[in-house]
């Protein structure tokens, strides 16, 4: 099966499976993958799904966690916690699924080796893996490290993560869209109404389209001005991880997604949650991904892989019978397997990205 076979297979499977998905966004998706190899990862983790095992071969015989699945260098963004501390992690747990954790290390290195292929970072992939894996394995041996930017986190500087100063039209552009047509069905409006702050206050509901991989999945906002300033949550259709469709099984509302943000060792956004078949959290500011280009030039590579290496290993604590038994995994493993295998990885994708951009969908 080649990767226009393999779209089509799983965007039709995704019909089934969803209750809704935007077929403009999907278009859009689509022409956005075509851009380079790394906008056209982050756009295909079902064919990633599907074909890794095969590419890395013992790499993917490994214990089992809940692992984030679909994880790169900007699956990362910040959150205030119920205290109101800033922190910082993996803000997307779409495609969380049990796998083996080396999943989601090989993924995050392979987009290191993508991402330096086009341009966005400058650290090599020997240095970038040795950093990942140093502080992976240092995080599952402290029993986790939880990213809070104000409590004793003074080496996130170092990533630039505090000179990015929140965006100045960030609530005029949000007001500025336009109020749907339609009501939201009913599910979506009880599960955007479940983290306002009071469930009386008036709100205009409007549509937005964000991400590269979840393009496609409906996303509805509520926003409105409450004691004296604008707030808004947004909820977004329940996708299945595409790790269901690579295994052969029918779409479901899996329960992998709360899980994850219930197990990891963080400090936890209280307005991220599943209500039903709904995925809601809180837009601001200051509760927004981080995108590489949005990184000073003056950064510390080595320790945003490392902090990225540490956030796998809080993620992959929430499953810790098998702490020990990565720890013994990663012992066994040769030294350079984590960079092999993300080269191997790096060459099916751009390869692969080659062919979707010459012949098309």
């Amino acid at each position: 099966m080649n990767i226009q076979a393999a779209t089509r297979r799983y965007e039709a499977w995704l019909r089934r499976s969803a209750s809704q998905v935007v077929p403009s966004q999907i278009r859009d998706k689509h022409e956005r993958m075509r851009e380079d190899p790394f906008v056209f990862l982050r756009g295909t983790f079902y064919r990633w799904a599907q074909l890794w095992t095969s590419v890395v071969g013992q790499v993917a015989k490994a214990p089992t966690v809940l692992a984030v699945g679909d994880l790169h260098v900007e699956s990362f963004g910040t959150w205030r916690d119920i205290e109101g501390r800033l922190c910082w992690g993996v803000d997307d747990f779409d495609d969380a699924y049990p796998l083996p954790y080396t999943n989601d290390l090989v993924r995050l290195a392979t987009s290191l080796k993508i991402a330096s292929d086009v341009g966005m970072c400058s650290i090599t992939l020997r240095d970038g893996c040795d950093s990942l894996l140093d502080r992976y394995g240092a995080t599952l041996r402290q029993g986790g490290d939880p990213f809070v930017l104000a409590e004793g986190q003074d080496h996130m500087d170092r990533l630039g993560i505090s000179e990015l100063d929140p965006p100045d039209d960030f609530w005029e552009k949000l007001n500025h869209l336009p109020g749907v047509r339609r009501p939201p069905p009913a599910a979506a409006s009880r599960a955007l109404r479940y983290t306002l702050p009071d469930v009386r206050m008036p709100y205009k509901v409007v549509r937005r389209e964000a991400g590269t991989g979840s393009l496609g999945q409906i996303r509805y906002v509520a926003i409105g001005k409450w004691e004296g300033g604008c707030i808004a949550r947004e909820a977004k259709t329940f996708v299945p991880s595409a790790c269901a469709w690579a295994a052969g099984h029918r779409g479901h509302g899996q329960p992998y997604y709360a899980r994850s943000l219930q197990s990891a060792i963080r400090a936890p956004d209280p307005f991220h949650c599943v209500v039903g078949s709904w995925l809601v959290r809180r837009l601001s500011p200051d509760s927004t991904p981080i995108l590489i280009a949005d990184l000073p030039a003056e950064r510390d590579e080595g320790v945003l892989l490392g902090a990225m290496g540490a956030e796998a290993a809080n993620i992959h604590l929430g499953t810790p019978r098998q702490t020990r038994r990565i720890l013994s995994d990663l012992r066994r493993r040769p030294a350079n397997w984590l960079r092999q295998s993300a080269k191997a990885m790096a060459k099916v994708v751009e390869r692969e990205w080659k062919e979707y951009r010459t012949t098309g969908r």
